[in-house]
């Protein structure tokens, strides 16, 4: 039934469950969720052996055209004030520190007694700027890293996302233990140019151990000018692994 509600046209419905009653009242009234406002009045009941059962029912009420112009006003403030903060980024020198105080902190509240040293990635892709690393120092760590390198891939997701909650605004950021990114990714490339010389040799491709897509890439950008194969991904999931392939 529609009706007439504080000058807001709104609808009551009952179906068999609250969602349902909410698309029936929306599809009535021709609206989005975001124009509307929901008041369950009932949730209905199932009853006992189908006994008594009663439906769920909801009141849905147009929201006002100035109360939406409110929304958005407030909403265009805010991003206002955002851009704002993102014109104003921080020093290379407090980034870098700030960063790494988020780590320790995590790291403390891990358990993990740890250090973590602040250094420059020296091999930064041509054209993008070198990513911070925050590497971790101290002993028996091996549990920060995990298996194929993921408990290390998750530690950074983390630290990445707070950081980024905190400055509004993402940097180059790489987690690393032990300088351990750094050992993996030289055995990647030497790796990565031994099969292509066999690939050459043969001329039958090779599939590589399943990997991260952090490591993959280092195997395709250490083959991406080779003369003689080309790199693919193949596979899905953690089985998803990098195939050599001779050029044609």
């Amino acid at each position: 039934m529609e009706q007439e509600r504080k000058g807001k046209r709104s609808v009551e419905l009952s179906s068999k469950d609250v969602e349902e009653a909410i698309a029936q009242g929306l599809a009535e009234l021709g609206r989005t969720r975001d124009e509307v406002e929901i008041e369950v009045l009932s949730e209905g009941s199932r009853g006992l052996f189908g006994l008594g059962a009663e439906e769920a029912r909801v009141r849905i009420s147009v929201i006002e055209p100035q109360v939406v112009g409110k929304y958005v006003e407030e909403i265009e403030v805010e991003e206002e004030k955002k851009v704002r903060e993102l014109a104003a980024p921080l020093l290379e020198k407090d980034f870098q520190q700030m960063a790494r105080g988020i780590l320790k902190e995590l790291l403390a509240k891990m358990g993990v007694r740890a250090q973590v040293v602040i250094r420059q990635k020296v091999d930064a892709e041509e054209g993008e700027p070198p990513p911070v690393v925050l590497d971790i120092v101290g002993d028996d760590l091996g549990i920060l890293i995990g298996r194929r390198g993921e408990t290390l891939a998750a530690l950074q997701y983390i630290t990445r996302l707070l950081v980024s909650r905190k400055t509004r605004r993402w940097y180059p950021l790489v987690v690393d233990v032990e300088q351990y990114k750094v050992r993996r990714e030289r055995s990647l490339r030497r790796l990565a140019q031994q099969m292509a010389e066999r690939v050459s040799f043969s001329r039958q491709p090779i599939a590589l151990e399943a990997m991260s897509a952090y490591e993959r890439r280092i195997v395709h950008i250490a083959l991406r000018n080779h003369p003689s194969v080309t790199t693919e991904s193949v596979g899905e999931g953690d089985e998803r692994k990098v195939t050599i392939i001779p050029k044609t």
